[in-house]
């Protein structure tokens, strides 16, 4: 059975990284839609993780690798996310809806030793799936009367995804101190493509070829994230009171990126084909700067094994990305985010729901886009529930994973787009002590 879970834990990840993510228009901007981090436990707490070291002995928490003091089983996570979007402008009074099912999270934990623990990740990081085409009227003078002469169309398509490979370790030097660290690798190709057509007034395309400019992004990046937690037990009261903080810092190798402005002709029908090229120009630039520097704080308290409030504050700085041959620099975004859990009664297995895990949690992030003076901010709820596998105890909590996240992102001013949202998650932890030596025969 150990040996099928780690063979399906190999073939997810090819998966993982060839599907197809789709998300909001505004994923035409920098690296597109940030998906991380999207574990079903951080997300359904509001995104609280800093300052959050699970009670109990089957949760290894990425985000913090210092927080991973508790954890004494392997662990296998897999994971998967339902995204509901639905977009509205005041530009024709526009409304469209996009669905999108991924697989969002694989992870294997062990513990190395009493004191060191260690986990390997993997998830999509970003994406871009969008398809936009904005139509201009064109006119002419005729008796000194405007006259429709023919349209212009501007369309704008992306794709690709972004994923990560993260391998944390953690080290507990005392009974109240831990530090972690997570080596993070990013890796794939997004594209953006830029296509301009003239039409006349019968709908007649005024010429065969198209005039496209296209960028693709080509990224391998490592960066490193630092960790470090205090948690202290009031031995009479069970009550638990934690502070963590964490840095992501060191970004090494680079993305090129490499522009091509060219007339072309499409060979079929579902206009996917280029033939007859002519580049007009191309250039390939490169940068250091794709994921900067980042930081989290959090503080949290709680009763052992029975509930758990936390409150964290996370930064990231700006960076600045080439999109069409230009420059565009993102602003510093912070997010604010508190959540936590409440475990009813985990003694209790006349009564199954006493012993499920609820989670509940809210956030709110200025975005890094600012568009016509008006940032794109987020903010959502959630909640979720951990149901145990029926022969789970509290030393081996094991089971099935839910989670909702409901929200809003951006604005209707300036024509802007309004997106709400609804996500749904859904997953399974296995956790057993697999290498424990056997005592007796």
């Amino acid at each position: 059975m150990k040996k099928i879970f780690v063979v399906s834990f190999i073939s997810v990840g090819y998966f993982l990284n060839a599907q197809s993510i789709s998300n909001s228009p505004y994923a035409t901007y920098g690296i597109g839609d940030v998906k991380y981090d999207n574990t079903i436990e951080t997300a359904s707490m509001g995104g609280i993780s800093t300052a959050y070291i699970s009670d109990f002995t089957s949760s290894f928490n990425f985000a913090n690798p210092a927080n991973n003091s508790n954890f004494e089983l392997t662990s296998i996570r897999l994971e998967a996310t339902n995204e509901n979007n639905y977009f509205k402008t005041n530009y024709n009074d526009t409304k469209s809806t996009k669905h999108s099912t991924y697989l969002s999270n694989i992870a294997l934990s062990f513990p190395l030793s009493p004191k060191v623990k260690m986990g390997l990740s993997y998830q999509p990081y970003s994406s871009k799936t969008y398809d936009i085409v904005n139509t201009t009227e064109s006119y002419e003078m005729i008796n000194n009367v405007p006259t429709l002469s023919g349209y212009y169309t501007n369309r704008f398509k992306g794709s690709g995804t972004l994923n990560t490979a993260q391998a944390a370790v953690s080290y507990k030097i005392d009974q109240n101190f831990a530090v972690g660290l997570r080596a993070n690798f990013y890796f794939g190709n997004l594209y953006d493509l830029n296509e301009l057509r003239s039409y006349g007034k019968d709908g007649v395309a005024n010429a065969e070829y198209v005039n496209g400019y296209e960028t693709k992004n080509s990224i391998k990046n490592f960066n490193f994230t630092l960790g470090g937690s205090y948690q202290t037990l009031n031995t009479r009261t069970d009550k638990k009171f934690t502070i963590g903080a964490t840095a992501t810092f060191g970004n090494t190798s680079k993305m090129v990126t490499d522009y091509s402005n060219s007339t072309y002709v499409y060979s079929d029908n579902a206009n996917s084909v280029k033939a007859l090229e002519t580049i007009i120009e191309q250039k390939s630039t490169s940068s250091k700067n794709l994921l900067p520097l980042q930081a989290s704080l959090g503080v949290g308290y709680g009763s052992e094994n029975h509930w758990f409030l936390s409150g964290q504050l996370d930064y990231k700085k700006g960076e600045d990305i080439s999109y069409f041959g230009k420059t565009f620099d993102f602003q510093d975004t912070y997010r604010i985010s508190a959540g936590g859990w409440y475990l009813p009664n985990y003694n209790n297995f006349r009564n199954y729901f006493s012993r499920v895990v609820y989670r509940y949690g809210a956030f709110y992030e200025r975005g890094n886009l600012k568009i016509d003076g008006n940032s794109i901010n987020k903010f959502g709820i959630s909640g979720g529930v951990m149901l145990p596998f029926k022969t789970s105890s509290i030393t081996r909590m094991s089971g099935l994973e839910l989670g909702i996240e409901v929200g809003k992102r951006g604005t209707l001013k300036n024509n802007l787009i309004n997106q709400n949202f609804i996500n749904l998650r859904v997953g399974f932890n296995f956790a057993d002590r697999w290498f424990r030596k056997t005592l007796y025969n």
